[in-house]
């Protein structure tokens, strides 16, 4: 089960022969910096100037938005205290969906973005503490979110009126699904782990099926998949008790096991694809935040900054080679980076 948990204006006034001249307007300046006290785990990407970010303070739920210029906090209709969101996707700018649990995961937390703002959605809670880790947008009328209870994997559907569980694979007692990806109506991966092993498992249209896996030692798990098309999709995670990055792609055919960097005690949380030649990976690295990229051969550590001594990055997301985001923590502060095609600021 997963572990992780100012626009700037100037006026300028110029005398010539005793007539003033109007100041120009002011232009905002862009700050992709967006820290409060809190963590962000999760991230969505429509376009350069659109993006949603969720997480949880100390005592509850955050959501951020990206116009372009700046991030700004959004109102939301609070829940319990305590509640935390972990995830978040769209299909549109407005089709936006986010999904956690609500008091120490007494229950699945699904919010929808509206025309008046984000409200809570109700969603099945199978077994009275069910919790949510990852959500897809499809369409407006086709949504997954995956998670489980502490007994099997749990999956849900959105069909544009009411959320209801469909039957899933849960090889072992206490099989958890951490994430979930769709390219569309008839492919989407989930992915987790079943006891020691890594657990995926596919839609094809009809059911959710399980897929066979490359074993390993270490306990590992996959925390996060991003999928572009019938023939590319990425699965990331790690070992626990060896702390080894863990890539896994799919070529169409098979799930093959790639190999990537494990700078120390390693592990990774989160991977956004734009084509078979763009893809982000996101973690940490001992104490510091850990990004790889894929160019189409291998996988390369990328630096990154980390303005405080313990800095986990969580939830990434792209729309192209020069539009990606990275979200998680500094310290207590949340943490936004960007990526502009040349570094991460």
């Amino acid at each position: 089960m997963r572990t992780r948990l100012v626009l700037v204006a100037s006026a300028l006034s110029v005398g010539l022969v005793a007539m003033a001249v109007p100041a120009p307007a002011a232009m905002p300046v862009s700050t992709t910096r967006f820290a409060v006290s809190g963590i962000l785990a999760g991230i969505t990407v429509t376009s350069p100037t659109n993006a949603w970010a969720v997480g949880s303070t100390s005592t509850n739920i955050l959501i951020a938005h990206w116009n372009g210029h700046s991030w700004q906090r959004v109102a939301s209709r609070l829940p319990a205290s305590y509640s935390r969101l972990v995830a978040v996707s769209a299909s549109s700018a407005r089709g936006v969906w986010a999904v956690g649990s609500i008091s120490f995961s007494n229950g699945p937390l699904t919010e929808r973005l509206t025309g008046a703002g984000w409200r809570r959605v109700p969603s099945p809670n199978p077994s009275g503490s069910t919790s949510v880790a990852g959500v897809a947008t499809v369409t407006a009328r086709n949504v997954w979110t995956v998670g489980g209870t502490s007994q099997a994997t749990v999956i849900m559907h959105w069909n544009g009126k009411s959320w209801r569980r469909v039957p899933s694979p849960s090889p072992s007692p206490g099989s958890y699904l951490e994430a979930v990806a769709s390219g569309s109506a008839s492919n989407a991966w989930a992915v987790g782990n079943a006891g020691s092993s890594t657990l995926i498992v596919h839609w094809g249209g009809r059911e959710w099926r399980q897929t066979p896996s490359p074993s390993m030692a270490g306990s590992p798990v996959l925390y996060g998949v991003a999928v572009t098309g019938p023939d590319n999709a990425w699965a990331v995670g790690g070992t626990v008790n060896t702390g080894k990055t863990l890539t896994m792609h799919w070529n169409g055919r098979s799930w093959k096991r790639i190999a990537s960097p494990s700078p120390g005690f390693s592990t990774l949380q989160a991977v956004a694809a734009t084509s078979a030649r763009n893809a982000w990976a996101v973690g940490i690295a001992g104490t510091k935040p850990l990004i790889l990229h894929w160019n189409g051969r291998t996988w390369r550590r990328v630096a990154s900054p980390c303005p405080a001594s313990y800095c986990p990055l969580y939830g990434v997301a792209g729309t192209s080679a020069r539009n990606a985001w990275a979200v998680g923590y500094a310290g207590t502060k949340t943490l936004t980076l960007h990526w502009n095609g040349r570094r991460w600021s």
